[in-house]
């Protein structure tokens, strides 16, 4: 309930035009989000993976208003790739990108025109060592999603997708991934979704969470297991123990910004740990997700408006 009502306050104009107007808040947003230009990521890329982590960045920005939008979105992941490749980093740095953000939703042509995008985007990411991972958005573009997913491993089978567990349909669609050899970013979701599509409470998010990650501990791909949680952090070690898997054959991913000295420490222990880098100035959905996602980010955020 705090969650969805967060998110619904968060969507409002004015909340939106409040928090943007804030001079506190791009401080704060600093905490979650790299800065607004690909010099800003990079940067943030070079200490993360200094210090044993691998990332993986995303610019910020959903649903493409127009053609043009999709088209600029796309140039920023082609510049940002380029400047990627001479750093020589291979898997330790990747691209996560959103298919909205790319013209998916644009009418009827919308999911041609992200596809077109999103190869540039793949290519690009080939040539710098690199790969692609779809990030997941609402329930109404996972069918369009995993079509273009499908599209792309054809010729560029590294690409990978995220996954939410909150979604009924997401343990048949593990199961198909992970028979197909996919790379899945396994995510709770944050996202707020209708009882008719997604398990409400925490607990049933959680229990899916747990059947998802056997179904792809099991498969024939790399799961890559997304969560902030150590019970499910040590599910996942089980399994893939179970599994016979190595810590070669899964890693775990972080939000930046979220639990950095646990990061460093799972790493410094073996882990392959992966931290989600935003960058770009479309950061205020993401933000706001933020803060819906854990109550101690909400916490964080009204001390600072009160500490200065």
């Amino acid at each position: 309930m705090y969650r969805s009502l967060l998110l619904a306050v968060s969507r409002g104009s004015a909340v939106r035009r409040a928090v943007t107007g804030l001079p506190v808040a791009r401080r704060v947003v600093d905490r979650f989000v790299a800065g607004e230009h690909a010099e800003d990521a990079l940067a943030v890329t070079r200490r993360l993976t200094s210090a044993g982590l691998a990332v993986t960045i995303d610019h910020l920005g959903e649903h493409a208003a127009d053609a043009a939008a999709a088209a600029r979105t796309a140039k920023a992941y082609l510049v940002l790739l380029d400047m990627l490749a001479p750093l020589g980093l291979g898997e330790r740095a990747e691209a996560s990108v959103k298919l909205s953000a790319l013209g998916q939703t644009l009418g009827p042509d919308g999911e041609a025109v992200a596809l077109g995008h999103a190869r540039q985007i793949c290519a690009a990411a080939r040539a710098a060592g690199a790969a692609v991972t779809l990030d997941m958005e609402d329930h109404t573009t996972v069918d369009s999603t995993l079509r273009v997913l499908r599209r792309l491993r054809a010729d560029f089978p590294e690409t990978g997708v995220a996954i939410q567990s909150r979604l009924l349909r997401s343990e048949a669609d593990c199961r198909d991934l992970a028979r197909e050899g996919a790379r899945v970013r396994l995510v709770k979701g944050a996202y707020a979704e209708p009882p008719s599509v997604a398990h409400q409470s925490r607990s049933a998010v959680d229990r899916a969470y747990v059947r998802c990650l056997r179904t792809l501990m099991e498969g024939n791909g790399y799961p890559m297991v997304a969560t902030h949680d150590d019970r499910l952090i040590a599910v996942a070690a089980a399994l893939a123990a179970r599994a016979g898997r190595g810590r070669d054959g899964y890693e775990l991913q972080m939000l930046y910004g979220v639990r950095p000295a646990r990061q460093r420490v799972l790493a410094h222990a073996g882990h392959t740990v992966r931290v989600y880098l935003p960058y770009g100035a479309d950061w205020y959905d993401y933000f706001a997700r933020r803060l819906a996602e854990r109550p101690a980010n909400l916490a964080f955020f009204l001390r600072s408006l009160t500490s200065v």
